[in-house]
């Protein structure tokens, strides 16, 4: 029987590179930004998003995705309205894959950024948090582009709470070999376990 992980941290603790090592050492995988990431090019979507903001946000029937980050993360009525377009869809993309998985896949992991926050811990058989230092985290984020750490975790519970309310911690503080390590000790532990 397949354990269904849950995957969360913090803004830059390493969330796609833990999930990155969970598919190479054989984990089935999913990542629902990425999820939410291709939504943007359902015909569904698209259409409820010109009939929101106008024809601009998606000039020759592709989503401007800049524009929509300006428009929802400026403004946290945008935002919500958004995510009650996206987020069931996206429920209903996980659900659907967590069914198409072969029981015989020890172990199937969903990256959820917002997990704790959206109270989605319960649908999960475990939840794991990848942490580390915020030193670490904000030189991350500069590294790729993104200003560091200031004022980019308003919308989430600190890294502190999520390892506090995780089943299981992943320390991203060393080498990608390292945390490949802790994710093979991790996939070690959680296929030795009945799911719950």
């Amino acid at each position: 029987m397949t354990r269904f992980v849950g995957l969360t941290g913090g803004i830059g603790a390493g969330k796609s590179e833990a999930l990155a090592a969970f598919e190479r050492l054989g984990a089935a995988t999913l990542s629902t930004d990425r999820v939410a990431h291709d939504l943007l090019e359902d015909e569904e979507v698209r259409a409820a998003l010109i009939e929101r903001w106008g024809a601009g946000i998606a000039p020759g029937d592709a989503v401007d995705r800049d524009l929509v980050g300006e428009i929802v993360f400026n403004d946290p009525e945008e935002l919500a309205w958004l995510e009650s377009i996206t987020h069931p869809r996206v429920g209903a993309h996980v659900l659907e894959w967590r069914q198409s998985l072969d029981p015989e896949v020890p172990v199937a992991v969903v990256e959820v950024p917002l997990l704790f926050e959206a109270a989605m811990e319960d649908a999960f058989d475990a939840t794991v948090a990848v942490v580390a230092a915020d030193e670490l985290r904000d030189e991350r984020l500069r590294e790729r582009g993104q200003g560091g750490l200031a004022g980019r975790e308003e919308r989430q519970l600190d890294q502190a709470e999520k390892e506090r309310r995780a089943d299981h911690v992943i320390r991203n503080d060393a080498s990608l070999v390292e945390l490949e390590s802790e994710v093979r000790r991790l996939i070690e532990e959680l296929s030795a376990k009945e799911p719950g």
